[in-house]
Protein backbone atom coordinates (compact mmCIF):
# COMPACT_ATOMS: atom_id res chain seq x y z
CA UNK A 1 0.00 0.00 0.00
CA UNK A 2 1.35 3.22 -1.23
CA UNK A 3 2.23 5.78 1.99
CA UNK A 4 0.72 8.59 -0.42
CA UNK A 5 -2.14 8.50 -2.39
CA UNK A 6 -1.84 11.18 -5.48
CA UNK A 7 -4.77 12.40 -7.95
CA UNK A 8 -5.29 15.06 -9.90
CA UNK A 9 -8.82 16.99 -10.45
CA UNK A 10 -8.65 19.09 -13.54
CA UNK A 11 -5.61 22.07 -12.64
CA UNK A 12 -5.67 20.65 -8.35
CA UNK A 13 -3.31 18.00 -7.54
CA UNK A 14 -4.85 16.36 -4.61
CA UNK A 15 -2.12 14.49 -2.27
CA UNK A 16 -3.25 12.12 0.82
CA UNK A 17 -1.36 10.71 3.75
CA UNK A 18 -2.21 6.86 3.39
CA UNK A 19 -1.04 5.36 6.83
CA UNK A 20 -4.46 5.43 8.81
CA UNK A 21 -3.34 2.65 10.60
CA UNK A 22 -1.12 4.62 12.51
CA UNK A 23 -2.94 7.52 12.74
CA UNK A 24 -0.60 9.33 9.59
CA UNK A 25 2.47 9.14 11.81
CA UNK A 26 5.26 9.59 9.71
CA UNK A 27 8.08 7.93 8.74
CA UNK A 28 11.32 8.64 6.73
CA UNK A 29 9.51 6.46 3.70
CA UNK A 30 6.49 8.52 4.25
CA UNK A 31 8.14 12.05 3.90
CA UNK A 32 9.93 11.65 0.99
CA UNK A 33 7.18 10.41 -0.56
CA UNK A 34 5.37 13.49 -0.12
CA UNK A 35 8.07 14.98 -1.14
CA UNK A 36 8.35 13.20 -4.37
CA UNK A 37 4.25 14.22 -4.66
CA UNK A 38 4.75 17.87 -3.84
CA UNK A 39 7.69 17.86 -6.35
CA UNK A 40 5.05 15.83 -9.32
CA UNK A 41 2.73 18.59 -8.92
CA UNK A 42 5.28 21.20 -9.03
CA UNK A 43 6.46 19.75 -12.44
CA UNK A 44 2.90 19.27 -13.84
CA UNK A 45 1.73 22.77 -15.55
CA UNK A 46 -1.63 21.39 -15.60
CA UNK A 47 -1.74 21.81 -11.90
CA UNK A 48 -2.19 25.14 -10.17
CA UNK A 49 -3.17 24.39 -6.46
CA UNK A 50 -1.75 21.55 -4.45
CA UNK A 51 -4.10 19.87 -1.79
CA UNK A 52 -2.88 17.95 1.15
CA UNK A 53 -4.96 16.05 3.05
CA UNK A 54 -5.20 13.19 4.74
CA UNK A 55 -6.95 9.21 4.88
CA UNK A 56 -8.34 8.10 8.33
CA UNK A 57 -9.67 9.63 10.89
CA UNK A 58 -6.63 11.46 11.99
CA UNK A 59 -4.49 14.11 9.99
CA UNK A 60 -1.19 13.26 11.60
CA UNK A 61 -0.28 12.02 14.92
CA UNK A 62 3.08 13.84 14.30
CA UNK A 63 6.69 11.46 14.13
CA UNK A 64 6.65 8.01 14.41
CA UNK A 65 8.79 7.16 16.97
CA UNK A 66 9.71 4.11 16.56
CA UNK A 67 13.41 2.99 16.54
CA UNK A 68 14.93 3.65 13.08
CA UNK A 69 16.22 1.34 11.39
CA UNK A 70 20.05 0.92 11.04
CA UNK A 71 21.83 2.41 7.94
CA UNK A 72 24.11 0.58 5.44
CA UNK A 73 26.72 0.23 7.57
CA UNK A 74 24.93 -1.57 10.13
CA UNK A 75 24.58 1.30 12.24
CA UNK A 76 21.59 3.10 14.17
CA UNK A 77 21.81 6.76 15.19
CA UNK A 78 21.70 5.74 18.63
CA UNK A 79 24.84 3.26 17.44
CA UNK A 80 26.56 6.59 16.26
CA UNK A 81 26.49 9.12 19.07
CA UNK A 82 29.54 8.14 21.32
CA UNK A 83 32.05 8.84 18.14
CA UNK A 84 30.12 11.48 16.77
CA UNK A 85 27.84 12.84 19.09
CA UNK A 86 24.30 13.71 17.84
CA UNK A 87 25.81 15.19 14.64
CA UNK A 88 23.96 12.71 12.49
CA UNK A 89 20.60 13.16 14.36
CA UNK A 90 21.28 16.87 13.87
CA UNK A 91 22.13 16.42 9.90
CA UNK A 92 19.03 14.00 9.76
CA UNK A 93 16.63 16.19 11.23
CA UNK A 94 17.88 18.60 9.45
CA UNK A 95 16.83 17.31 6.13
CA UNK A 96 13.54 15.84 6.93
CA UNK A 97 12.14 18.08 9.24
CA UNK A 98 13.30 21.50 9.04
CA UNK A 99 14.45 21.48 5.41
CA UNK A 100 11.73 19.45 4.25
CA UNK A 101 9.23 21.92 5.97
CA UNK A 102 10.57 24.97 4.44
CA UNK A 103 10.78 23.83 1.11
CA UNK A 104 7.05 23.01 1.19
CA UNK A 105 6.52 26.45 2.44
CA UNK A 106 8.08 27.93 -0.27
CA UNK A 107 6.65 25.95 -3.04
CA UNK A 108 5.90 27.96 -5.82
CA UNK A 109 1.86 26.90 -6.53
CA UNK A 110 -0.44 27.71 -3.62
CA UNK A 111 -1.06 24.86 -1.27
CA UNK A 112 -3.75 24.11 0.88
CA UNK A 113 -4.28 21.92 4.05
CA UNK A 114 -7.56 19.71 4.92
CA UNK A 115 -7.10 18.73 8.64
CA UNK A 116 -9.38 16.42 10.32
CA UNK A 117 -9.02 14.78 13.78
CA UNK A 118 -5.94 15.22 15.52
CA UNK A 119 -3.20 16.97 14.46
CA UNK A 120 0.20 16.56 17.04
CA UNK A 121 3.83 17.33 16.64
CA UNK A 122 5.15 16.33 13.18
CA UNK A 123 2.32 17.02 12.11
CA UNK A 124 2.12 20.74 12.70
CA UNK A 125 5.21 20.52 10.26
CA UNK A 126 2.80 19.16 7.57
CA UNK A 127 -0.48 21.66 7.82
CA UNK A 128 1.66 25.13 8.80
CA UNK A 129 3.95 24.78 5.93
CA UNK A 130 0.46 24.85 3.93
CA UNK A 131 -0.62 28.50 2.82
CA UNK A 132 -4.51 27.99 3.85
CA UNK A 133 -5.56 25.35 6.40
CA UNK A 134 -9.05 24.41 5.98
CA UNK A 135 -10.21 22.20 9.45
CA UNK A 136 -12.90 20.09 10.33
CA UNK A 137 -14.78 21.31 13.07
CA UNK A 138 -13.50 17.91 15.04
CA UNK A 139 -10.00 19.32 14.47
CA UNK A 140 -7.74 19.37 16.98
CA UNK A 141 -3.59 20.94 17.46
CA UNK A 142 -0.90 20.47 20.14
CA UNK A 143 2.40 20.11 20.28
CA UNK A 144 3.44 17.65 23.59
CA UNK A 145 7.10 17.98 22.77
CA UNK A 146 7.62 19.69 25.95
CA UNK A 147 6.80 16.45 27.79
CA UNK A 148 10.07 14.89 26.26
CA UNK A 149 12.07 17.74 27.37
CA UNK A 150 12.45 19.43 24.22
CA UNK A 151 11.47 22.85 23.57
CA UNK A 152 8.95 21.71 20.13
CA UNK A 153 9.34 20.41 17.03
CA UNK A 154 11.62 21.32 14.59
CA UNK A 155 9.52 23.66 12.50
CA UNK A 156 9.04 26.48 15.08
CA UNK A 157 5.76 27.94 13.62
CA UNK A 158 3.84 28.10 16.91
CA UNK A 159 5.02 31.93 17.56
CA UNK A 160 3.93 33.01 13.88
CA UNK A 161 0.47 30.65 14.16
CA UNK A 162 -0.31 31.82 17.39
CA UNK A 163 1.06 34.64 18.86
CA UNK A 164 3.71 34.80 21.61
CA UNK A 165 1.27 34.04 24.91
CA UNK A 166 -0.82 31.52 23.27
CA UNK A 167 2.74 29.60 22.12
CA UNK A 168 3.91 29.59 24.93
CA UNK A 169 0.60 27.98 26.32
CA UNK A 170 -0.04 25.26 24.12
CA UNK A 171 3.87 24.30 24.66
CA UNK A 172 4.15 24.54 28.27
CA UNK A 173 0.84 22.43 28.81
CA UNK A 174 1.20 20.51 25.84
CA UNK A 175 -2.83 20.66 25.66
CA UNK A 176 -4.92 20.96 22.83
CA UNK A 177 -5.76 23.36 20.82
CA UNK A 178 -9.58 22.99 18.73
CA UNK A 179 -10.35 23.95 15.63
CA UNK A 180 -12.93 27.17 16.83
CA UNK A 181 -9.99 28.60 18.81
CA UNK A 182 -7.10 28.11 15.70
CA UNK A 183 -10.24 29.43 13.85
CA UNK A 184 -10.12 32.73 15.91
CA UNK A 185 -5.99 32.98 16.71
CA UNK A 186 -5.89 32.71 12.64
CA UNK A 187 -4.03 29.99 12.46
CA UNK A 188 -7.12 28.29 10.49
CA UNK A 189 -8.87 30.25 7.22
CA UNK A 190 -12.10 28.15 7.67
CA UNK A 191 -14.23 25.57 9.91
CA UNK A 192 -16.28 23.33 8.17
CA UNK A 193 -18.36 20.20 9.29
CA UNK A 194 -16.05 17.19 8.77
CA UNK A 195 -18.41 15.40 6.40
CA UNK A 196 -18.04 18.27 3.84
CA UNK A 197 -13.99 19.09 4.54
CA UNK A 198 -13.14 17.27 1.31
CA UNK A 199 -15.81 19.17 -0.80
CA UNK A 200 -14.96 22.76 0.62
CA UNK A 201 -11.37 22.06 0.31
CA UNK A 202 -11.95 21.53 -3.19
CA UNK A 203 -14.07 24.04 -4.04
CA UNK A 204 -11.22 26.62 -2.37
CA UNK A 205 -9.11 25.49 -4.53
CA UNK A 206 -10.61 25.18 -7.91
CA UNK A 207 -11.40 29.02 -6.92
CA UNK A 208 -7.75 29.88 -6.44
CA UNK A 209 -6.98 28.03 -9.63
CA UNK A 210 -9.04 30.29 -11.75
CA UNK A 211 -6.30 32.68 -11.48
CA UNK A 212 -3.23 33.57 -13.12
CA UNK A 213 -0.36 30.84 -11.73
CA UNK A 214 2.28 33.88 -12.24
CA UNK A 215 -0.02 36.23 -10.57
CA UNK A 216 0.02 33.27 -7.76
CA UNK A 217 3.36 33.16 -7.12
CA UNK A 218 4.25 36.54 -6.84
CA UNK A 219 1.05 37.21 -4.01
CA UNK A 220 2.72 34.00 -2.28
CA UNK A 221 6.13 35.55 -2.48
CA UNK A 222 5.14 38.41 -1.24
CA UNK A 223 4.08 37.28 1.61
CA UNK A 224 6.38 34.50 2.72
CA UNK A 225 9.03 37.28 2.21
CA UNK A 226 7.64 39.74 4.37
CA UNK A 227 7.61 36.88 6.71
CA UNK A 228 10.79 36.44 6.33
CA UNK A 229 11.78 39.97 6.55
CA UNK A 230 10.31 39.63 10.04
CA UNK A 231 12.74 37.51 11.25
CA UNK A 232 10.74 34.14 10.80
CA UNK A 233 13.37 32.43 8.61
CA UNK A 234 16.57 33.36 10.98
CA UNK A 235 13.94 32.64 14.50
CA UNK A 236 13.12 29.08 12.94
CA UNK A 237 17.06 28.69 12.32
CA UNK A 238 17.90 29.37 15.98
CA UNK A 239 15.06 27.71 17.40
CA UNK A 240 16.19 24.84 15.74
CA UNK A 241 19.56 24.79 17.35
CA UNK A 242 17.61 24.69 20.81
CA UNK A 243 15.86 21.93 19.84
CA UNK A 244 18.74 20.23 19.22
CA UNK A 245 19.96 21.41 22.56
CA UNK A 246 17.12 19.00 24.06
CA UNK A 247 18.57 16.35 22.30
CA UNK A 248 21.61 16.66 23.80
CA UNK A 249 20.41 17.57 26.82
CA UNK A 250 18.77 14.15 27.00
CA UNK A 251 21.36 12.00 25.71
CA UNK A 252 23.47 13.41 28.95
CA UNK A 253 20.71 12.98 31.49
CA UNK A 254 19.37 9.13 30.41
CA UNK A 255 21.63 8.04 27.15
CA UNK A 256 18.75 8.73 24.95
CA UNK A 257 17.67 10.96 22.17
CA UNK A 258 14.60 11.73 23.40
CA UNK A 259 13.30 11.71 27.23
CA UNK A 260 10.09 10.06 27.00
CA UNK A 261 9.52 7.97 30.49
CA UNK A 262 12.53 10.15 31.78
CA UNK A 263 12.49 8.59 35.15
CA UNK A 264 12.47 4.94 34.17
CA UNK A 265 15.18 5.74 31.95
CA UNK A 266 17.13 7.97 34.13
CA UNK A 267 16.80 5.18 37.06
CA UNK A 268 17.61 2.25 34.32
CA UNK A 269 20.66 4.21 33.59
CA UNK A 270 21.84 5.07 36.92
CA UNK A 271 22.18 1.07 37.73
CA UNK A 272 23.36 0.10 35.10
CA UNK A 273 26.30 2.40 35.84
CA UNK A 274 26.48 1.29 39.45
CA UNK A 275 26.61 -2.34 37.89
CA UNK A 276 30.01 -1.42 35.42
CA UNK A 277 31.55 0.02 38.75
Amino acid sequence: MSLIDYRRDERVAVISLNRPEKANAQNEAMLLALDQAFDRAVEDDEVRVIILRANGKHFSAGHDLTPREPDARGQSMIDDVPRNGLLKMLKWEAKHYLGLSRKWRDLPKPTIAAVQGACVGGGLMLAWPCDLIIAADDARFSDPVVRMGIGGVEYHGHTWEFGARKAKEMLFTAGFIDAAEAHRLGMVNRVVARTELDEHTLALAREVATMHPHALLMAKQAVNQTLDAMGQYNAMQSVFALHSLGHANAWAACNWPVMAGLDEMVDANREKRSGDT
